[in-house]
Order: C-alpha cells, then structure tokens, then sequence
C-alpha cells in the first residue's frame, strides 16, 4: 500500500519549472501552483498580461493532486441550504459559475488535448437511510428551481439497499495532477512564466505594488493573487475559515463498477465513491469521508480504517493500495471567498469547502475580470470582504470558540515525566515538555529523532501528531508541516523551529 495520492503514480512530483534565480517583476503574481493559480495565470496570460506563479513544491502537488479528482455542479453546502440562508438568486448565480467553469475545463482539455483521464460521466447522492430521503428530496426541489437538470429515484443500482438516490447527468471526472500539469502547460504557452520550488516567506507594500520576498529571490509586482487554498500571510481572514482534514482509500476493485460519482449521506457527512486508474492503467476504487478538524482527532489512523470498513461492507474489493489525507476549508456563509481583498492589490480565493476544482477555477474566470476592471455577475456574491453577519454568526462563533479552546488546552501544563523520550516508540511522534518547553519530537524507524518546537508560527497554537500521515498539525488554523517542521500547508509563512536534541534536549 502506498501512503499518497493515486494521481502520483501517473504523475509523480518532479520539476517541470526552474526555481526564480534572480529579482523579476510582474504585473501580477499568483502565489500557488494548485488549480486556482493555474487558472487564473491561463486566463490572465490570454489577455496579454504578463503574470508569474510561485509554487513552494511543484504544480499540482498540494491540495489539487489530493483531491478525488471529481467535477460537478453539485455543492458540499447544497443549494438548499444556500436558498434558506440567501435566496434563490444567489444559488442560481453559484450554479452558473459552477457550469461555467466546468465548461471552461472541458474547452482547455479539448484545446490543448490534455491527457487526463476525463470523462463524462454522472452524480449521485444516495440516501443510505430513510432519515436521508428528506435532505436529497429538498435539495431536487432546489435544483429544479435553480434550472439544473435532475432526477430523484426511490433506488440505486449501484446501492441496492438505499433509500433514494439523486442524480445530475453531464458531470465528469479527472486526474486533477494530469490536468494540472497539462493546465500549466497551457498557461506557459500562452505566456505565464512559472517558478517552481520557490517558496514565499514576506510580503512588503511599495510604491504600486507589492515585493514578494521568497527563497530564492524577489518578484516585484502591481497585484497579487493569493491562491494558496489558505491564504498565506492573512490573519483576518483565518478566522472566517474553518480548516477541515479528509482521508481517501483505494483499493482493487475485483467486478465491474458504474461509471460516476457517488455520494452517500452519513449523518451530516457524505462519503463520495468513484474508480479512478493508476499509472499502470489498473482500475481501484475510491472512497473519501471522515472530516475533522485538523490537528483535533487523536487516533487519524481510524479514519482510515473506518473508509477500508465502509468499501468492504459493500463493494468486492481486494487489498488497500493506496491512502492519502486531502484538506479543505469551509467559508463561514456557505460560499466561497474569490475576489479584491486589499486595496486593489491583494486578491484571494479561499473557502471552497470538498469542491474546489470548479471552484479553483471560477476563481480563474472571476479574478481575471476582476484585475481587467471587467464586470461579472458573480462578483458580489463572492466578494470576500462581504459582510453576513446574520449568515455567517454561528459558524464564525462556533469556529472561533473552537480555536480558543485548542489555544488554551496548548497553554495547560503536562505531567512531568522524569524521561518523556523513552517513551516514544519507533514511527511515534508526541509533544513533550522539557525544562517548560514544548516540542514536538518524532522517531523514524531507525530510532533517530526529530525534535521541532511545538508551537506554531502562525499565530502561536501548539501543533499535535498526525498519526495517520506522520505529520505536524495545527489545531487552529490548519498549518501542517514534516516530521522535521517543514512547512507542508495552511496560514503559515514559516517552518516549525528545528531543533537538534544535542542542542537543547
């Protein structure tokens, strides 16, 4: 079993783009080599404008490659909800910039005749329990209102047992790091220069723009895009965005599977199932589901296990091949933040919640009006300086307790222990307290350790274990880095501190 994406086995992470070597400037800058940037470096770098994208690892590698790789109309949140909170205007411009982009994504594949494994194919919500039928009968309703085309059936052939099953035909599916890097391709054709392996670490305001400080230069330009899923280096925001964690599993599927999506209702979760193909061409299958909060599950390991249980209890399939988390943040009023977001300098998309691939790339459409002064129909109801307070009170209370609540239980003191290092077994990691210090410290299977300072640069939270993917989190804001503090994700500008144990401990 290999603990990553399936769509690395077909396109693993390597360098495609040479790092910046040298002061550039742009007239914008995207910070963020995922589908966001991406897109919005293809659509910008059409219009003629000289744009760059930094990305800290390689295209795709981030959020996009650990996705399911699934295009629909459909939304996390359902259009129900977004009827109730708003109105029927506003679901209806959400859907139209969803179709919209998935148009998009079809006209660049067949344009540019990306090798991504796209297909046409269908989405279903299945309600596994009478108690579901309720939720998928209101949203067909809301879907009907909205003029997208829908079916509701009281069964599923691909779910036998189920209640009802909703059904949207004409969606589709991908390899999101083959289209990835087939978009990046597109978007240096047309004129973006990429720069891979270049990470940011400062922001400084000049005189008509902004200078950009990264490991391997400076990159001046009048505008920037930040498109780093959270959007690095803005606090504010971060307290508007709640940073959930998911875990996919794969494994052979040993008789024939449907083509399509399918989400089956869990309580107020949904797993989503679908087969996708590795690099050597071998059919598995795919389930995603169990969110919690990042950094606040003890035991991520039985997520995992719970996914394997779930695929077991109701498909033939054979050992687990692949495993791999994917992180999503959700907005505190249901819709995404695209937009301006500082003084015409500064503008962002974040808040996608699990459907960020056609959001990634309304992102794309949107933001390049945006920078052309351009009028667009989706602009207000994107705008993230938008102000709901009714609409997004509880989420943004409820998000904002939690927060405080991990930052406190950080603050309280451990029992002491007379040698907290014994006891760390090889591929464990733990937050000890030496001398009234907290740091985290990890043993690789060959018993040497990494210790790292357990508090968070972001904004001072103390990171916990990711036992399921050996990693540092964070329980407040979502940052996440390596065993030995490398940044890996979230808010964060900074590296957790590296600490040699013969230096402190």
């Amino acid at each position: 079993m290999k603990n990553e994406s399936i769509w690395k086995s077909g396109a693993p992470d390597t360098l495609r783009y040479p790092g910046l070597s040298s002061d550039v400037e742009a007239e914008v800058a995207i910070i963020g080599g995922g589908i966001t940037g991406l897109s919005v470096g293809f659509f910008l770098a059409r219009q003629g404008i000289k744009v760059s994208v930094l990305e800290a690892t390689y295209v795709g590698s981030g959020t996009t490659g650990s996705s399911t790789g699934n295009l629909y109309i459909a939304i996390d949140e359902m259009y129900h909800e977004v009827i109730s909170k708003y109105d029927l205007e506003t679901a209806r411009l959400l859907a139209e910039s969803r179709k919209r982009a998935m148009v998009a994504i079809d006209e660049i594949i067949g344009q540019y005749q990306i090798d991504c494994d796209y297909k046409k194919t269908s989405w279903n919500l299945i309600a596994e329990t009478r108690d579901a039928v309720p939720k998928l009968e209101k949203e067909y309703n809301a879907l009907i209102q909205i003029g997208i085309e829908a079916t509701l059936s009281a069964k599923s052939a691909v779910f036998p047992d189920a209640h009802a099953c909703l059904t949207i035909p004409d969606q589709a599916h991908f390899n999101p790091k083959k289209y990835a890097i087939g978009l990046a391709k597109a978007a240096v054709q047309a004129g973006c220069i990429i720069y891979e392996e270049t990470r940011v670490l400062e922001f400084e305001d000049v005189d008509n723009g902004v200078l950009i400080h990264t490991t391997r230069g400076s990159l001046r330009s009048r505008k920037v895009v930040k498109a780093t899923h959270s959007p690095i280096g803005e606090k504010l925001i971060t307290t508007l965005l709640g940073p959930y964690r998911e875990y996919v599993v794969a494994a052979r599927i040993k008789t024939p599977f449907p083509s399509g999506t399918y989400w089956t209702q869990q309580d107020e979760h949904h797993y989503s199932v679908r087969t996708a193909m590795d690099g050597s061409g071998q059919t598995h299958l795919l389930c995603l589901g169990e969110p919690h909060k990042v950094g606040q599950d003890e035991e991520n390991t039985e997520r995992l296990k719970k996914l394997e249980t779930y695929l077991r209890n109701r498909f033939d399939v054979g050992k687990l091949t692949y495993t791999w988390g994917a992180q999503h943040y959700k907005s505190a009023d249901l819709i995404p933040y695209i937009g301006i977001y500082n003084n015409d300098k500064i503008f962002l998309a974040t808040g996608y919640s699990t459907d960020g691939l056609v959001y990634g790339t309304v992102a794309g459409l949107l933001i390049t009006d945006l920078i052309q002064g351009k009028p667009n129909d989706w602009q207000e109801i994107y705008d993230p300086k938008r102000k709901n307070p009714i609409k997004s009170a509880g989420r943004v209370f409820k998000e904002n307790l939690n927060v405080l609540n991990e930052f406190v239980k950080g603050r309280i003191p451990f029992r002491w222990e007379a040698d907290p290092l014994q006891n760390i077994e090889k591929g464990e990691g733990k937050v000890v307290v030496i001398d009234g210090k907290k740091y985290g410290v990890y043993r690789n299977a060959q018993g040497e350790l990494s210790v790292v300072s357990a508090i968070c640069p972001h904004m001072g939270c103390i990171v916990r274990w990711n036992n399921a993917e050996r990693s540092w989190d964070c329980p407040c804001h979502g940052s996440r880095f390596t065993t030995t503090g490398k940044y890996i994700e979230g808010p964060s500008l900074q590296d957790l501190i590296n600490i040699l144990p013969s230096q402190e401990l």
